[in-house]
């Protein structure tokens, strides 16, 4: 046994999949991903690796789910190493389902084991598609003929992507819904504590998650302190802030193009901003760049 640590703390992603209360969600989760209508609950049996248990292994969410392990991850920064991951998880997940039914792994008969089901829900900042397939045969040299590989399916659940399956699944979706909600916060400059206190007044009346994250709402806001950190915030408002400085730039460039267009080329303002592709209603932004001697 690892040394033991009691300083684990969930994520919120955990926090709502995750616990042995919240079996619905769990199973609305499973659902949709799968395709599958499955109503009973109970048939879940939650298996996720508490850090408690192992020191420095744990993972998100894990579930069994009839003859399938199933393994879930909510990442907010890209991973494509989640493949090593989730078979490290797998080794542990496999020792304790042994152990627990009591099987001999070094006797004469095959043991049956549950069948793996990886999953990433990425929520992060990179422009990634819908699903991407990462691979561990990735991680080897090119060409090399390896005896195993693992394949993990990353969702993308930010809004405007998987639309069908965050429709799947309510709990999901509004799990999307808040996280989004708190992002929008950060960026009018609200330190966490205000976006999450803010977020979680402003949620639907409809909402399933609502009464949970408003009973949890301290619990919450200490987790997102470390999901959302000084580091994701500044990285938000890096990105906006270079997005304007390239816009600026952009404009910029062009208002001295204008200029000099029109002055050696004795080109009309409209003549000019035609040539460089100006629409009309943006007009108005580069006139007030040209000298009057020049117009």
């Amino acid at each position: 046994m690892s040394q033991i640590n009691q300083e684990y703390k969930d994520r919120l992603f955990t926090f709502i999949f995750g616990r042995e209360e919240n079996r619905e969600w769990t199973l609305s989760l499973y659902n949709a991903v799968n395709g599958s209508h499955y109503t009973d609950a109970s048939a879940i049996e939650i298996t996720t690796i508490k850090e408690v248990i192992y020191m420095g292994m744990h993972n998100d969410v894990s579930f069994l789910v009839g003859n399938e392990m199933n393994l879930y991850e909510q990442q907010s920064t890209y991973n494509p190493n989640m493949p090593l991951r989730h078979m490290q998880y797998l080794g542990n997940l496999y020792e304790s389902y042994i152990k627990r039914r009591k099987l001999n792994k070094y006797g004469k008969n095959l043991i049956q084991l549950p069948v793996p089901r990886f999953i990433v829900f990425y929520n992060g900042m990179k422009n990634i598609g819908d699903e991407t397939i990462l691979r561990l045969s990735d991680a080897f040299p090119a060409g090399a003929k390896a005896d195993v590989e693992v394949t993990v399916r990353m969702l993308n659940i930010n809004y405007g992507h998987n639309q069908a399956l965050l429709e799947a699944s309510k709990p999901l979706m509004e799990y999307a819904w808040f996280v989004h909600e708190i992002r929008n916060r950060l960026k009018r400059d609200m330190d966490i504590k205000e976006a999450v206190d803010s977020a979680i007044d402003d949620i639907p009346d409809t909402f399933t998650l609502r009464s949970f994250l408003t009973l949890h709402k301290l619990e919450i806001g200490t987790m997102l302190l470390t999901e959302f950190d000084a580091v994701e915030h500044d990285e938000i408002v890096f990105n906006e802030g270079k997005a304007e400085g390239r816009a600026e730039g952009r404009a910029e460039g062009k208002a001295e193009a204008l200029i000099n267009m029109m002055r050696e080329l004795k080109l009309t303002f409209e003549q000019a901003a035609q040539v460089l592709h100006i629409a009309p209603d943006e007009y108005a932004l580069y006139q007030k760049s040209i000298p009057k001697s020049t117009s």
